[in-house]
């Protein structure tokens, strides 16, 4: 089997006012969709997140991906490196999200090959990645506060016959009791079992006082905090007392390895990571300060399935939770996340999923469902989806009107509050 083309097509998804510490999400998410063709006229799908550099070194993959065998994943990842080089741990930037763009290419062509292989000898991708430990993959409802308002063509208002969960997507969350709120609507469609906040973007006490609220609330389900590394090493010591035993851990309260093993030392809640540790060179450093508890991969930003396995490995090797961080996408993304949770077997945590929070789609068949919290392992070869011509189209149309090439939530920021800029630390001593 070889590849005999590659399509890249970039595409934007509707996205609400959700708030973080970066900024305000834009109306529209980017995602970029990766097509191998076989010579045998099978393709292999992935997503991964969207932006003009990304774009461009995908576009300069494909003269490495074109001839070579997608059964063959290390030789084309070492071509791959040999052409582009590899980019420094400090690549990935201060802001929440991960900025690099090679890692995005390895991860594109990894799940684009894993499918084609799955589609050829007929097995899901899961039996690939090492066989299938849970046919049924949990997920964790993902509270964000947020304005009044929906994403893409609603950007400027709500659906006011909206009900359930399209109501409380669209209605504002700025306080604990809209939080509260938000996640009575989106348990009730989806069924998640845990919960988490996007925090950074208050004074602490006022985050704090929204997960009292959730406990409350929902006695007895698991509650994570994420504030995006904005809290200080003090602030993260005096606001993680405040919260022991009241969640299941804290997700980058402040910034560098040095920092969080210091928040670790002295708190009895675990911590995770996104932010501190995040690529294989930084693994290292998190054995020798002990910086967190747990890893959340993202087989975007660690080089796809594969690498995700790889640091799978190592989690259980020292000592690790492991589970998966997550970020705006659509349903190719999803099923590829699920494909990696089916097998990876020490997966300790219910994943984060952004899912609910977009309603269009570009798989046949529409949105993928949700059953009490898990999405079910699709029964087909490789990763058990296919592209929605139609809906594809419209999403890479909807791409050109809206002119974005990068992700810029500072830009969105300021049109509610004209001159905030974003700060690696801005909650000092609160």
């Amino acid at each position: 089997m070889r590849i005999v083309a590659m399509h890249v097509t970039p595409i934007v998804l509707g996205d609400p006012p959700l708030l973080n510490a970066a900024g305000l999400h834009a109306p529209w998410c980017l995602r970029t969709v990766v097509e191998l063709i076989a010579d045998n006229g099978l393709t292999g799908l992935a997503e991964v997140p969207g932006s003009a550099a990304i774009n461009a070194k995908l576009d300069a993959a494909r003269a490495i991906a074109v001839g070579r065998d997608p059964l063959n994943w290390h030789p084309l990842r070492a071509a791959l490196r040999a052409h582009f080089g590899t980019e420094a741990a400090a690549s990935r930037g201060d802001k929440p999200w991960d900025q690099r763009a090679l890692v995005q290419v390895e991860s594109a062509l990894d799940v684009a090959c894993l499918d084609l292989a799955g589609k050829h000898f007929g097995v899901p991708v899961a039996t690939l990645l090492g066989g299938i430990v849970r046919e049924r993959v949990p997920y964790s409802a993902y509270l964000f506060y947020k304005y009044e308002g929906a994403g893409g063509d609603l950007a400027f208002g709500t659906n006011p016959q909206a009900t359930g969960w399209d109501a409380g997507r669209q209605a504002a969350a700025l306080d604990p009791d809209g939080i509260v709120a938000q996640a009575r609507a989106m348990i009730a469609e989806f069924g998640f079992e845990s919960i988490k906040l996007k925090g950074g973007c208050f004074p602490p006490d006022q985050e704090v006082a929204a997960i009292k609220a959730l406990r409350k609330a929902f006695p007895g389900y698991p509650l994570r905090l994420d504030p995006n590394a904005l809290w200080t090493v003090e602030t993260s010591i005096k606001w993680g007392r405040e919260l022991e035993g009241v969640l299941e851990y804290l997700e980058d309260p402040c910034r560098t390895q040095a920092g969080m093993a210091a928040v670790r030392q002295a708190l009895k809640t675990p911590l995770a990571t996104n932010m501190c540790t995040t690529s294989f060179d930084d693994l290292p450093g998190s054995v020798r300060t002990d910086s967190e508890d747990i890893i959340l991969t993202d087989h975007h930003f660690w080089g796809g399935l594969h690498a995700s396995m790889e640091l799978a490995a190592h989690c259980r090797v020292f000592g690790r939770g492991v589970s998966m961080h997550s970020n705006n996408h659509g349903g190719i993304s999803l099923i590829a996340m699920t494909h990696l949770g089916a097998a990876m077997p020490n997966l300790t945590y219910a994943l984060d999923t952004h899912y609910p929070w977009q309603w269009e789609e570009i798989i046949v068949g529409g949105r993928v469902k949700f059953e009490n919290g898990c999405v079910v392992l699709p029964k087909g070869p490789g990763l058990g989806v296919e592209l929605d011509r139609t809906a594809l189209a419209k999403a890479h149309a909807n791409f050109l009107r809206a002119g974005l090439t990068e992700r810029n939530d500072e830009i969105e920021m300021q049109k509610k509050i004209p001159g905030w800029k974003f700060a690696q630390t801005r909650w000092q001593g609160a």
